[in-house]
């Protein structure tokens, strides 16, 4: 891992250079004051995903969803249980494709849910379909 990286803030969308070891004590916006490593899933929309799948050093992991998706209420809990397991190596996002109908075609999403890992500007990884915390986390943790 670099000695620096950049991280976009999933609040405000400010483009944030930290150190690596800065990542261990829970670092904020310079902008917003916003948590850059929530503990958690955020939310995000259309417009701050892209920019920080452009411009973060740390891979960042987004399970697209729609409300009226049955396998994707079961697979929120997962998300966030599995993302409690990650937390520090990759941010865990989720992103309601219902809000941003230009999703589905940007991301070429066939099927919900779809999660997708990104890493250096790119796709590095997609699964679609529920699944359990145990095998989403061992998904992440080989990318």
């Amino acid at each position: 891992m670099p000695h620096s990286m950049q991280l976009t803030c999933l609040s405000c969308s400010h483009l944030n250079r930290l150190s690596t070891a800065a990542l261990n004590r829970a670092p904020s916006c310079i902008l917003c004051g916003d948590m850059l490593m929530p503990d958690g899933v955020r939310e995000v929309d259309l417009s701050t995903l892209e920019r920080a799948v452009r411009r973060d050093t740390l891979p960042i992991v987004v399970d697209f969803w729609a409300p009226w998706c049955r396998p994707c209420a079961t697979m929120q809990t997962q998300f966030a249980s599995a993302a409690q397991a990650v937390h520090g190596r990759v941010r865990m996002v989720r992103l309601n494709t219902e809000a941003s109908p230009a999703t589905e075609w940007r991301f070429r999403i066939q099927g919900l849910p779809t999660m997708i890992a990104f890493h250096g500007g790119r796709e590095a990884a997609r699964h679609v379909g529920a699944e359990p915390s145990e095998r989403i986390a061992a998904w992440v943790g080989a990318l």
